[in-house]
């Protein structure tokens, strides 16, 4: 997949047409920007390829799944170097509650974001993550009690 630079404007408004809903057919996409289907369909095809589309997913409603604990965690780690951030977040990366896993600039190494069930799941993540022999000096957890905003678009120019 190689990275493309140039959009055009169809690109764009193709871009932000899907992200407000993909599930939309190609014909109705099509109307929506003012192309034939098939064109449409080669233009999502090819800002595919080219890695411009990551992927298409549906979001659930946390609370659907009972998870309706969100954390943010920051994380400082004793040993530092890419081979023990890398394990860290390969770590965070099989726990299926976090959501989001950043390695970051600054005095703390990583940001996590947690969707929990209770505090006993958000216990059992702290003991696999931040305890004993998992290279963690220091871990800080903001529990979210409210939802300013929570997108997942990202502005198309």
């Amino acid at each position: 997949m190689t990275q493309r630079t140039g959009l055009d404007r169809l690109d764009r408004k193709l871009l932000a047409a899907v992200q407000k809903d993909a599930a939309r057919t190609n014909a109705a996409l099509a109307e929506e920007i003012g192309l034939s289907p098939s064109s449409c369909l080669r233009r999502l095809q090819r800002l595919k390829a080219e890695g411009v589309l990551l992927k298409t997913v549906t979001l659930v409603a946390p609370a659907a799944l009972g998870r309706t604990l969100s954390a943010i965690v920051e994380v400082e780690l004793d040993r530092h170097g890419e081979q023990h951030l890398r394990r860290f977040l390969e770590r965070a990366r099989g726990e299926t509650a976090v959501t989001h896993a950043y390695a970051v600039t600054g005095e703390i190494d990583v940001i996590l974001m947690l969707r929990l069930v209770d505090m006993a799941e958000f216990h059992q993540i702290c003991e696999r993550l931040f305890r004993d022999a998992t290279n963690v000096a220091r871990f800080k957890t903001m529990f979210v009690t409210q939802t300013g905003k929570e997108e997942t678009a990202l502005p198309v120019p």
